[in-house]
């Protein structure tokens, strides 16, 4: 279901404020990402969690993955309590020692649950968008976030 856009000139587009067209990018973005993990009783803490601990068994402990993850938590959720509930659910083991964190069966499942409920979004999102055209999109905000002094390096 493509949606059609008006045209407007080189110039017109030209003098739009980006910080409201990128505000509002975000925010409906992140809205439809929430909206489908909250039926899995999810946050993107939650979510960022899983895929982490999926990404690198062991690598990560409480500290670490905090420390890695908090500059992108605007609701300020707190990350002990995602990872308290990750481990009451089941799906998140610590090890008593070294407090790494491996994610579960259960865990694994809810993560494929969750990635197929925000399926249809990220699809949604690219819909009618050259692949092309997002990877010039993405270093033109990556520039402009350099030229703003902050860091236009891609998340290690």
């Amino acid at each position: 279901m493509s949606v059609r856009l008006k045209e407007y000139t080189h110039e017109e587009l030209a003098g739009q404020p980006i910080g409201a067209w990128t505000a509002e990018v975000a925010r409906r973005v992140t809205g439809a990402i929430r909206e489908r993990l909250a039926v899995e009783e999810l946050t993107q803490p939650h979510w960022w969690t899983l895929n982490h601990a999926a990404g690198g068994p062991g690598k990560w402990n409480r500290a670490t993955l905090t420390a890695r993850l908090e500059k992108y938590d605007d609701l300020g959720i707190g990350f002990d309590g995602v990872y308290d509930d990750l481990v009451a659910r089941g799906w998140l083991t610590e090890d008593a020692a070294t407090g790494a964190m491996t994610l579960t069966e259960a865990g694994e499942a809810g993560r494929t649950r969750a990635r197929e409920r925000l399926t249809p979004v990220l699809q949604r999102t690219h819909e009618g968008v050259d692949p092309a055209d997002f990877v010039t999109t993405v270093n033109v905000l990556r520039r402009m976030v350099a030229n703003l002094g902050g860091d236009g390096d891609l998340p290690a």
